[in-house]
């Protein structure tokens, strides 16, 4: 039997650029993605995506827009991802590397899917479109 681990996900649209990080170490290391990570225990979901994205780009969100749910399923691991996803346009502070990550903002027609997860091109359209994204991996 799966147990399902909370992640989250937030994403800087500052139209028409979106601010990436590229992963320097742990899980996805060497990947462009957005900033998030676990969900620790005792606080919320979007307390969690605000801390990661402190942590991992210095950046203080003023809100986040929720904007859906990624599950993962790895071969030969138990343990399901739910990966919730954030939109975040209002935020204090400017973007600045990490032990962890190293931001940049990409126009959003100059996405790097070739150095992100395979599945980013699947959902990561519909988010620029400003749809609501719900998928099983």
């Amino acid at each position: 039997m799966s147990r399902t681990k909370l992640f989250t996900l937030v994403l800087i649209y500052n139209r028409p650029h979106v601010l990436l990080g590229m992963k320097k170490r742990g899980f996805g290391v060497g990947r462009w993605n957005g900033f998030g990570g676990k969900v620790q225990s005792g606080e919320t979901i979007e307390e969690a995506a605000k801390r990661e994205l402190l942590e991992e780009a210095s950046l203080t969100a003023s809100s986040l827009d929720a904007i859906g749910v990624l599950t993962f399923e790895f071969v030969g691991e138990p343990d399901l991802m739910e990966v919730h996803v954030f939109k975040c346009q209002q935020y204090e502070g400017s973007p600045q590397e990490s032990e962890e990550m190293k931001p940049q903002w990409f126009n959003q027609h100059s996405i790097p899917f070739d150095s992100m997860w395979p599945d980013d091109i699947l959902w990561f359209p519909l988010f620029l479109e400003g749809k609501k994204v719900q998928r099983i991996f």
